[in-house]
C-alpha cells in the first residue's frame, strides 16, 4: 500500500531527481519544450466520495455498476442553450472534477452531451455580452483552470463526440485522453470570428496534437471540420457512423472504456503520468521520468497479482493497491 497511498510525496521527489540527473547527464540534449517543471503527484489513489447523481442539473454524473462498474460519465445538460459554458456550468465542472481525482475506484471517465445533435457550443455569448470586461478575464482564468484539473485527471478520459463541438466544446475535448467523435460532428476553434483567440488551452494543446501549422490554419480560418476530417488529421482517435439514437460516439467511447477495465488501476494511473510527464521533455528525461514512475509498481499487490494469474492461467483480480 505504500505505492499507492503513500507515494505523492516520495515520487515527486523522484521525478525531480530523475529529472535533474538527466539533464546533467552528458549524453542529454536540451529537447524543444525544457525540463520538466514542478514534479506532477504519481500516487494514483485517493479518498472516495458520494456517487449520488442529479438528473436535473446541467451536468448529469452517472456512476455506472455491473460490468462497467469504474466508469464515470459527465454530460452536459444545457440543452436551452446547446451545453455552452456558462459560469454555473464550470463551477459543477470543477466541483465534480475535484471529486473525482480523489476517488480511487473510479477508473475511467467519459465526457459527452446529453443533449442531441450537439456537444458543447463554446462558451456562453448571452451570458458573456453582460459581462464586464474584467469579469471576462475572471470567467476564461476559471474555465481554463477548470479545463486543466480534467486534463490533470489521473485515470483515463475520454470526450465522446455525438454533435457540435466549437470554441470552449472542443477545448473541454481537447483535455481528453482520447476523442471519438461521429462522422457527423462538426468541430472548430472558432474564437477568431469573435475577435478573440482560443482561452482554455486551444492555442497549445491543438498543436502539440496535429501539429503547429495546420493548427494556425485552423485557427487562424476559424475553420469547421466533420468527423471523418478530424480523425484524417489526428484530431480525434476513432470516427463513427452515427446511429438512429444518436449516441454512436458514446457508445465507442464506452467500449474503449471497458478495455481499460481488466487492467491493472494503479499502472494505468502511473502510466497516464509518465506520459503526460515526459510529453512536456526531451526523450532522455522523460526516459527518466519513466524509470522513476515504473519504480512505483514494483512493490504493489497488483503486480504479485498478475504474475501469480499469470501463473495459475487466469483472469487477474486487482485491487488497486
Amino acid at each position: 500500500m505504500a505505492a499507492s497511498l503513500g507515494g505523492l510525496g516520495l515520487l515527486q521527489g523522484r521525478v525531480r531527481l530523475a529529472a535533474a540527473a538527466a539533464a546533467s547527464s552528458p549524453l542529454n540534449r536540451p529537447g524543444p519544450r525544457g525540463l520538466v517543471r514542478g514534479g506532477a503527484a504519481c500516487s494514483p489513489t485517493g479518498k472516495g466520495y458520494s456517487s449520488e447523481a442529479k438528473g436535473e442539473e446541467e451536468l448529469r454524473v452517472r456512476y455506472l455498476d455491473e460490468e462497467n462498474q469504474g466508469i464515470v460519465v459527465l454530460g452536459l445538460n444545457r440543452s436551452r442553450a446547446k451545453n455552452a459554458l456558462n459560469k454555473n456550468l464550470i463551477k459543477m465542472m470543477s466541483k465534480a472534477v475535484d471529486a473525482l481525482k480523489s476517488d480511487k475506484k473510479v477508473r475511467t471517465v467519459i465526457f459527452r452531451s446529453e443533449v442531441p445533435g450537439i456537444f458543447c457550443a463554446g462558451a456562453d455569448l448571452q451570458e458573456r455580452a453582460k459581462m464586464h470586461s474584467s469579469e471576462v478575464s475572471s470567467f476564461v482564468s476559471k474555465a481554463r483552470a477548470t479545463i486543466n484539473e480534467m486534463a490533470n485527471l489521473p485515470v483515463p478520459t475520454i470526450a465522446a463526440i455525438d454533435g457540435t463541438a466549437l470554441g470552449g466544446g472542443l477545448e473541454l475535448a481537447l483535455a481528453c485522453d482520447i476523442r471519438v467523435a461521429a462522422s457527423s460532428a462538426k468541430m472548430g476553434l472558432v474564437e477568431t470570428k469573435l475577435a478573440i483567440i482560443p482561452g482554455a488551452g486551444g492555442t497549445q494543446r491543438l498543436p502539440r496534437m496535429i501539429g503547429v501549422s495546420l493548427a494556425k490554419e485552423l485557427i487562424f480560418s476559424a475553420r469547421i471540420v466533420d468527423g471523418e476530417e478530424a480523425k484524417s488529421i489526428g484530431l480525434i482517435s476513432h470516427v463513427v457512423e452515427q446511429n438512429e439514437s444518436g449516441d454512436a460516439a458514446y457508445r465507442r467511447a464506452l467500449a474503449l472504456a471497458q478495455e481499460f477495465l481488466p487492467q491493472g488501476p494503479l499502472a494505468i494511473r502511473v502510466a497516464k503520468l509518465a506520459i503526460n510527464q515526459g510529453m512536456e521533455v526531451d526523450l532522455v528525461t522523460g526516459l527518466a521520468i519513466e524509470e522513476a514512475c515504473y519504480a512505483q509498481t514494483i512493490p504493489t499487490k497488483d503486480r504479485i497479482e498478475g504474475l501469480l494469474a499469470f501463473k495459475e492461467k487466469r483472469p487477474p483480480r486487482y485491487k488497486g493497491e
